[in-house]
């Protein structure tokens, strides 16, 4: 696991948190900032997944 996996998962988590707390607290801007958070985090987390992917097929 490499840090773009990190930062983008703790960046989801972020995410879905203001997501839920928008959503409670009837604020749709806050809500969107949530979508958002996620989409970022899983973006960074994709970029990671890729990284690790490469690393692995290196040493085959």
């Amino acid at each position: 696991m490499n840090k773009d996996q990190v930062k983008g998962t703790a960046e989801k988590l972020k995410g879905k948190v203001n997501e839920a707390v928008g959503k409670a607290t009837d604020d749709p801007a806050q809500e969107l900032k949530g979508d958002v958070q996620q989409e970022v985090g899983q973006t960074q987390k994709d970029v990671g997944d890729l990284k690790e992917a490469a690393k692995d097929a290196k040493k085959d």
